[in-house]
This record gives C-alpha cells, sequence and structure tokens, in this order.
C-alpha cells in the first residue's frame, strides 16, 4: 500500500527536521517539497511511523505493510505543481515496484477516519486516477438503498469501527467534499461504484 499524507507545517526543512528526528517517534518514506524536491528517508523495503491507528481492508497494521508519502503543506494551502508532478512520478515508479494496485493508494483520512484528515480536500485525487494511480468513482445508474452504505464503504476498504456518521465524513473528504446531511442517492451512486469496481481485499495483501 501506499498513504500519502501533508505534513501540517510551515516548510519542508521544518517537517524533514521532525520526521528524522527519533524523539518524535514519526516517520515516513518520503518526503516532497514545494518545489518538488523528493527526499527519501526511509529505506522502501522497511518499516516508517507514519500511519499510527487505523485500518483499510485487512491490513491492520500500516506502518508494516505500506509506504508513507509526506506533502509538505501546511493543509491549507493547494498544492504546488511541482510537488504534483513529483508525486506522480514517484507514485508511479512505486506502483511498478511493487506491483501495487491503484485502490491500494489511499489517503491518511482513509486509513484513520475520524483522527486524520489529510491529505485534505484540496488534493487532486482526480488526476491521480486518470494516470492509474488511484481510482475514482463513476457513480452507477441506479444507487442502492442507503442502509447499504457501511456494507459497501467496507467492502471499498474503508474500516468498519467507526460510527455511520464518521464513515461518511471520512468518504465525502476525498470523493465529496462538499456535500453537507445524512447519507443521499449521490453517494450511494459512488460507493456503490467503488465496491464493485475496486474492491480491497479481506485479507492482509502485502501491497
Amino acid at each position: 500500500m501506499v498513504v500519502i499524507h501533508y505534513t501540517a507545517m510551515t516548510s519542508a526543512t521544518a517537517a524533514c527536521n521532525t520526521l528524522c528526528n527519533p524523539d518524535t517517534q514519526v516517520s515516513a518514506h518520503y518526503l516532497i517539497a514545494e518545489d518538488g524536491t523528493v527526499h527519501c528517508l526511509v529505506p522502501e523495503d522497511m518499516r516508517a511511523w507514519h500511519g499510527g491507528a487505523g485500518r483499510w481492508g485487512g491490513v491492520t497494521d500500516v506502518n508494516s505493510r505500506s509506504i508513507g508519502i509526506e506533502l509538505a503543506n501546511p493543509g491549507t494551502c493547494p498544492f504546488a505543481a511541482a510537488q504534483m508532478d513529483a508525486l506522480c512520478d514517484l507514485l508511479a515508479a512505486i506502483k511498478d515496484r511493487w506491483t501495487i494496485r491503484p485502490e491500494r493508494i489511499i489517503g491518511h483520512s482513509d486509513m484513520a477516519p475520524g483522527r486524520k484528515i489529510d491529505p485534505g480536500v484540496r488534493f487532486d485525487w482526480q488526476r491521480l486516477a486518470r494516470l492509474g494511480l488511484s481510482v475514482w468513482p463513476q457513480p452507477v445508474a441506479v444507487p442502492p438503498d442507503t442502509v447499504q452504505f457501511r456494507g459497501l464503504a467496507a467492502r471499498a476498504g474503508y474500516t468498519a469501527d467507526v460510527t455511520d456518521e464518521i464513515l461518511l465524513a471520512a468518504f465525502r473528504l476525498r470523493f465529496r467534499p462538499r456535500a453537507a446531511g445524512p447519507v443521499s442517492p449521490d453517494d450511494m451512486a459512488l460507493i456503490a461504484d467503488l465496491a464493485a469496481r475496486f474492491p480491497v481485499d479481506a485479507d492482509t495483501a502485502t501491497a
């Protein structure tokens, strides 16, 4: 798996100092600066402490089964073009090296709903999906009943160990950031497509 984060810090230098400080007990495999410079901090075949508590599909120890990429961004501004270009190049290389499926390239908020919100509403997931580096749903013609939302979300990879409200918020943060209110037919049209086309295996596949 790959998990994408933002640093929520003022600069790449500040983030690098934190990620390289053993006392902070946080690390990532890569840090991408605003100008597109890629800093390799931890070898890909070693564990980094970037994910924390959470899960994706059957993977409950995300740190041991994923590559973490930090984007230098305070969380309040768009991601720089050079930074996104570098991310796409890096993801393509990682995906090929480890045979990672697009549905297993996720955000921190996907694996830790209610606890994390990065990479946030300004991150361009659709660009990644167009390049085959992640997924984006196409609404099904006939949305299923809203009572099926939790089950379909679990099939798409989301944990069931949170409330309905937190689960919906995590899904919308990535796919419908401007939506509000209870689960709707529009939500169902998208989650049904994700669950049908990109089901996340319940096992703990290495990639």
